[in-house]
């Protein structure tokens, strides 16, 4: 049997709960490696000079260190659900949450790290982007249709953050299609997985494995 890959991962990390989702809906199962971001492993480095998580690595030595590509690859092997819809609108609002959004809510969140920056203003300009997808959701019901597809789970975890932020300030805006929509992923079955509790893996420790059965061989195909 083909040795599973290597996932690092750090478990309250946005980028890192969307490619565990994938892989779980895939039943992708790879060996987990939790790491604390203080306290990096060398080996995760030597995989991954950039030293971010997620990084997937797999068993021919291949390294995937994007949560993107991460998901791709899972649901491309297997894709049960459906998630992935390829289409341009789908490409251009994960676009739009990885890039503007996610700039909006960094400085928001963290203002400190930031020369210059009004936290409230970089929460006014989320909150345009949370109104595009309230407005998406109220049509479709889910950002991209009736059922979740690989955008609902790539930004839903970023909209979770922003709304953590000022959990009462998040809770009484009028947008009660976005509120359900997060409330819902939050509560579902797939992220309670996701976001199980795993020791800090240091070398020399056996990983936890994580995900379903083998569906695919290691190539990547994206």
């Amino acid at each position: 049997m083909t040795e599973m890959p290597i996932l690092y991962s750090f478990r309250r990390c946005p980028y890192a709960m969307r490619a565990r989702m994938a892989l779980l809906v895939s039943k992708t199962p790879v060996r987990l490696r939790e790491v604390v971001l203080r306290d990096k492993p060398a080996e995760m480095i030597a995989a991954s000079p950039k030293a971010t998580v997620p990084v997937l690595v797999l068993s021919d030595g291949q390294v995937i260190d994007e949560s993107l590509a991460i998901m791709h690859w899972a649901l491309e092997g297997n894709d049960p659900e459906n998630w992935l819809q390829g289409n341009m609108a789908e490409k251009e609002l994960i676009a739009e949450a990885d890039g503007p959004f996610k700039d909006h809510l960094d400085r928001y969140k963290y203002p400190s790290r930031y020369e210059n920056v009004d936290p409230l203003d970089h929460r006014a300009g989320g909150l345009a982007f949370l109104e595009k997808l309230d407005g998406l959701i109220q049509t479709a019901g889910q950002l991209m249709g009736r059922t979740p597809s690989i955008a609902d789970h790539a930004i839903f975890p970023f909209v979770r953050q922003f709304a953590n932020n000022d959990r009462d300030w998040f809770d009484q805006l009028p947008l009660p299609a976005l509120q359900k929509w997060l409330g819902d992923h939050l509560a579902s079955p797939l992220f309670a997985t996701t976001m199980k509790k795993y020791p800090q893996w240091q070398s020399g420790d056996e990983e936890a494995i994580f995900g379903g059965a083998p569906t695919h061989s290691d190539p990547v195909r994206i």
